[in-house]
Parts: C-alpha cells; structure tokens; sequence
C-alpha cells in the first residue's frame, strides 16, 4: 500500500514538472526574454457607470498594465492617454450588475485588456500588453 503512494507521489511530481516546464515554454514563446514591466495609470482613474434607474454610479480604480519586455514600456506610456480613455469608455458602457460582481470584474479586466491591445496593434504593429491588474477598485 505504501509503495503505490510512493508511485503515485513520485507520478505527481513527474506531472507537476511537465506542467511547469510547459508554463515555461509558452511564457518563453510570449517573452523570450523573460522579463516584465509594469505602467500604472497616474492618477487613478475615476469615471462613471449605469446604476439601475436613472442615476450614475462612479468608480474609481488603479490599473497596472503588465508589458512584455523593458522596451515596449516606452511605447505604452507614449499611447497612455489613449489607452486611458479606452479604459473609461469601457467602464462607462458597464451596468451596475457587472461592476459589482466578481465574475463581471473579470470580464470587465478581459474586455480592458482585449481593447488595449488592439488599440497597441493598431498604433505599433503588435499587442505589448500581457496583462492587466486592477490594484485598487472602488465603486459607489
């Protein structure tokens, strides 16, 4: 009995490993270099969305966007005021429901990072943002 613990341990770490090394390549595909910087929009930004009836809310959130590479942080703030905009006019078409649930918050920070890309491939020929993190989020 002890030996097929010890197996299936052993089959684990195995299995474990291979999922790692394979995280690993595919970051290595995405970043060959390895490395990531991060651009936080100053100040914070504050805009408002649709409550129910007829009233705004407003909401007041700091963003971090994760970029591929110390070269592409450049680039990014360049076009800072434009993905900044695309950030509020994303948040501005959201209703009440969304911005307060956790599930919408994700997909509202999907939506945020599908946007910014698309708006970096169309300004510099390829999507530099890796991510986005919302490290401040505040909502009334």
């Amino acid at each position: 009995m002890f030996k097929t613990f010890s197996t299936s341990w052993k089959a684990g770490i195995v299995l474990a490993g291979l999922l790692f090394s394979q995280a690993s390549s595919a970051e290595t595909a995405v970043n060959p270099a390895g490395d990531y910087a991060y651009f936080g929009f100053e100040p914070d930004i504050v805009t408002n969305y649709i409550r129910k009836g007829a009233s705004l809310g407003y909401i007041r959130l700091t963003a971090e966007i994760m970029v591929a590479g110390n070269n592409n942080l450049e680039l990014v703030e360049h076009h800072a005021p434009l993905l900044r905009a695309a950030v509020v006019e994303v948040f501005g078409r959201q209703p009440e429901d969304k911005i307060k649930s956790l599930a919408g918050r994700e997909e509202i920070r999907r939506l945020c990072l599908t946007t910014i890309n698309e708006l970096l491939t169309q300004e510099t020929g390829q999507p530099l943002a890796a991510d986005i993190l919302f490290t401040k989020y505040l909502y009334h």
